[in-house]
């Protein structure tokens, strides 16, 4: 399955996308859950600052 969504977000013209994997911590449990959002490849860096 990852592979159709790879290959669809690469198409010529389009816009590049990287997928930044972010590690979140609960503030009930204090465990960490991993957020994963497919974002534009300019936009990792301030995506990463939030």
């Amino acid at each position: 399955m990852a592979k159709k969504v790879v290959a669809t977000l690469k198409k010529e013209g389009g816009v590049s996308y990287a997928k930044v994997i972010r590690a979140v911590k609960s503030e009930k449990t204090g465990a960490y859950t991993f957020r994963e959002e497919m974002v534009p490849s300019a936009a990792v860096q301030d995506t990463l600052k939030k």
